[in-house]
């Protein structure tokens, strides 16, 4: 049964800067979202920080905004083999893990960053794993992309991300305790989506067990996801 509600779980809501959990990262989120209003005018952007911090979110939701206002838009991901697209046409190309790009790769966006630059209006996103000047790629590139804005993605801290579970849950029409959320913190994925995909799966398991949540119920679904 808990192997079926695991199937079950809804997927997390699509990446939205308005359900970006902004931490230390409030002036990157407005930044973001006055360059996707049309209020900034800055074309060049570029994202580090580690596994988790919340770059892909940003690169997606940023996406999700031009589209939803019917604007030329596009995310790419070099780690999961998306094909790049390098269309001077778009209104927003977003690339994620360009730190993995390839020889082709790195040269395709240095002739692009010069296109852009010279004569487009695309709002360039891109994401790396650090900072520019400590990319392992073509200098000539690596240089070009420390010529836009740069920020780096901060995680969230764990009380953050306490409260950011205590308030899908709440928001969900349940409760958690300190503890329940210290313990998935311990010995659950870190993430913050796959926090809430193993709260919603423990809220149905609940249900369905009529059982209260408590530790015992949370780390019965966690054997079983594991």
């Amino acid at each position: 049964m808990m192997q079926q509600l695991l199937l079950d779980i809804l997927p997390p809501p699509l990446p939205t800067l308005e359900n970006f959990q902004p931490g230390k990262n409030a002036e990157l989120l407005h930044m973001l979202t006055g360059i996707v209003s049309g209020r900034e005018r800055d074309r060049f952007v570029y994202l580090w920080g580690s596994p988790g911090s919340g770059k892909s979110h940003l690169l997606q939701a940023s996406v999700a905004a031009y589209t939803q206002s019917n604007r030329k838009a596009v995310y790419c991901c070099v780690q999961n083999g998306s094909e790049l697209v390098f269309d001077s046409g778009m209104d927003c190309i977003a690339i994620d893990d360009v730190d993995r790009l390839d020889a082709a790769g790195q040269i395709a966006l240095f002739n692009v960053y010069n296109r852009l630059r010279d004569e487009g209006h695309t709002f360039l996103l891109l994401s790396g794993a650090v900072a520019p000047v400590y990319l392992a790629m073509r200098q000539d590139l690596v240089t070009r992309l420390g010529w836009g804005l740069v920020f780096q993605v901060h995680e969230l801290t764990e009380e953050e991300k306490i409260q950011a579970m205590k308030t899908h849950a709440a928001d969900r029409g349940f409760a958690i305790s300190q503890e329940i959320c210290l313990y998935l913190l311990r010995h659950g994925r870190r993430d913050l989506p796959s926090l809430m995909m193993t709260l919603d799966a423990l809220d149905r398991y609940s249900l369905a067990q009529q059982r209260p949540i408590t530790i015992p119920l949370l780390r019965e679904l966690l054997q079983v996801a594991s």
